[in-house]
């Protein structure tokens, strides 16, 4: 049930409707947090859905049709995604040594430091979490949901699922 005040408040705890919203305000509060230290460390134009696709490029770079199959989505929406990074510095095309009728995406020093300052705070929020709750219960935590969570369930299609790229 959802308190007429508190429209984004779960207000019925222990229902089985909670569970995916407490992980989800969690998520979302690790990435919003992620996203402003990220402009506070230069990185303002960085959104979420660009650091899946940087994810989904990866060091050695992909194909648009690659990091569309990776992030669940059609070759033109992670065209669009590719353009934006590459509008940004984040991206560059370049000229597949292999096959010369291909296109590699890859990352710029500038995208790879976005990645790379990205993963020293999302340690920087797991240890605020860990202060917060205790080492043991973020490793119980952890723990538990590597329990349930299937072990395929590691994918970068989150921005595809959640209706955007």
């Amino acid at each position: 049930m959802v308190d007429e005040k508190k429209v984004n408040q779960v207000v019925d705890s222990g229902k089985g409707f909670e569970l995916p919203l407490l992980l989800f305000a969690g998520f979302r509060t690790l990435i919003d947090r992620l996203h402003a230290e990220l402009a506070r460390q230069g990185h303002p134009d960085v959104r979420p859905a660009h650091g899946f696709a940087m994810q989904a490029i990866g060091p050695g770079g992909a194909t648009a049709s690659e990091v569309g199959r990776r992030l669940g989505v059609s070759k033109q929406a992670a065209g669009k995604t590719v353009d934006r990074l590459v509008a940004l510095g984040y991206a560059e095309r370049a000229d597949d040594p292999a096959d010369a009728r291909r296109k590699l995406v890859r990352l710029t020093p500038h995208g790879l430091d976005a990645l790379g300052r990205s993963a020293a705070i999302f340690d920087e929020l797991r240890a605020d979490w860990a202060h917060t709750l205790g080492t043991d219960r973020v490793r119980d935590m952890e723990a538990a949901l590597r329990t349930v969570v299937p072990a395929d369930a590691f994918r970068l299609d989150a921005a595809g699922w959640l209706g955007g790229a």
